[in-house]
């Protein structure tokens, strides 16, 4: 693939040079687009969730359940993307509008390529999967009819998360907040005609809120390739002169490998974790779930600002400006941490009011309101692992936030979790209380490797 029409340069199609001009200014700028767009990403269980919940306990744990094992697919491709995100911003920043296309045409090989691999799983392995869980039966029906759609569907969602990842990485974080915008009112819209057979549609039940989800990404998807190919974002695509290239794939993948390991045994320890909850009955796994969808909103703000110093610090690196690729990491951490603190102390005050919107059973309430106040703790420095995760991995520098979440999860985070049940009168609570040792140390960590600076000098 390769640019067509567009100027060379910084200066490329309709685009900011952000490698100049206010950091301040720039990052709020590149985020809160990301914001709007990672939030209505995560909307979608949510949405799920909510209206599921009239479907009862069994429901919410089935899609809770499933929906961890979505959400690993989701963060395993967001983390093999990583390297398409350093090198096209790279290459944008250094001015090579011609080099960065060409990455964005290997981006889809490998996307088409994890796409078949997962379909493949939701066809053969979805309900093996959720039975390793020791789920009651009514629970992994409902589960695995969710997780059996969405992994069919994969296509459509891998192929809408390239498209949005390539047009942030090039500058753009317009164009996909209008995106996701678009896709996600036909989500809100459609969700519960389908699961409770509104009008002229059928009585899907959970099933519903998995094909509400694939038909919306499928338009996301759709969008997102046509803007790219007609040139009205950052890049212009096209398939003249495209030839799959190993070499650039390999180093797509290098890059990314370490941070799909990260997301995907960070993602598997949320499975594992459900393993320890599920024995404390539906209740407590259904207040674990209404906690993640909690925390998946909670958590944008990082995650988004955190993408667009993660911007800043690859085209500031392409155009040989370390100092400033720095500076605009320390200010998102500065932005971030203050909205998780206001976030903390909103919590502690009305953290029943919180899960009511889920459901408002009595003995749910109080066990994912107590969930919601343990967690405060790590919420306090989600602002560091959160933001220097994002901003290392937008430097392509990788490895060393996965040898951090490697040690923490297996050397933390899961032998807390099943020692503090037992050792302890904690009960489940044990398990919330290891989830908040899983941020604390791993933003320390971070926060001491990101000093040393070893990430300016990283090649890509």
């Amino acid at each position: 693939m390769e640019e067509l029409g567009g100027s060379a340069g910084r200066e490329v199609a309709f685009g900011r040079d952000w490698t100049k001009g206010n950091i301040f200014r720039n990052l709020l700028s590149l985020s809160w687009p990301m914001i709007v767009t990672n939030t209505l990403m995560m909307v979608g269980p949510t949405i799920d969730t909510i209206w599921v919940g009239r479907l009862g306990a069994a429901a919410i744990a089935g899609v809770g359940v499933a929906g961890i094992a979505v959400q690993l697919v989701i963060v395993a491709l967001m983390g093999l993307l990583m390297g398409v995100r350093a090198m096209v911003a790279r290459f944008v920043g250094a001015g090579d509008v011609k080099g960065a296309n060409h990455i964005v045409g290997q981006a889809f090989v490998i996307s088409a390529a994890f796409s078949i691999v997962i379909a493949a799983i939701g066809i053969f392995l979805a309900e093996p999967i959720l039975i390793l869980f020791e789920l009651e039966a009514d629970v992994v029906v409902e589960g695995a009819a969710y997780m059996r759609i969405l992994f069919v569907g994969a296509l459509a969602m891998s192929f809408r998360i390239v498209a949005e990842a390539i047009m942030q990485a090039s500058g753009d974080t317009i164009t996909p907040m209008k995106i996701a915008i678009g896709y996600r009112i036909l989500h809100v819209a459609l969700c519960p005609f389908l699961i409770f057979g509104w009008w002229i549609f059928p009585r899907l039940g959970v099933s519903g809120a998995a094909v509400t989800n694939i038909v919306s990404q499928s338009l996301g998807g759709a969008i997102g390739l046509w803007i790219l190919f007609s040139g009205r974002s950052r890049l212009r695509l096209s398939l003249r002169n495209f030839r799959i290239d190993l070499n650039v794939i390999w180093r797509i993948v290098r890059i990314g490998l370490p941070a799909l390991v990260s997301s995907i045994q960070r993602s598997f320890s949320q499975f594992i974790l459900m393993w320890f909850i599920a024995p404390f009955g539906t209740l407590a796994v259904a207040a674990h779930t209404i906690n993640q969808r909690i925390e998946m909103m909670l958590f944008m703000p990082g995650m988004s600002f955190g993408m667009g110093a993660g911007v800043l610090v690859g085209q500031n690196l392409g155009a040989r400006q370390p100092e400033r690729a720095e500076k605009s990491a320390w200010l998102a951490v500065g932005l971030v941490e203050g909205v998780m603190i206001i976030s903390s102390v909103v919590i502690l005050v009305a953290a029943e009011t919180m899960v009511r919107i889920f459901n408002a059973e009595p003995a749910l309430v109080e066990i994912a309101s107590t969930f919601l106040r343990i967690a405060v703790a790590g919420y306090i420095v989600q602002g560091f692992m959160g933001v220097l995760t994002q901003t290392l991995s937008g430097a392509g520098d990788t490895v060393p936030p996965m040898v951090i979440s490697l040690v923490t999860v297996w050397a933390v985070t899961l032998p807390l979790a099943y020692f503090l049940p037992k050792a302890t009168d904690l009960g489940v609570y044990g398990v919330r209380w290891a989830m908040v040792a899983g941020v604390v140390v791993p933003a320390v960590a971070l926060t001491t490797y990101f000093k040393l600076g070893r990430w300016k000098r990283k090649k890509v």
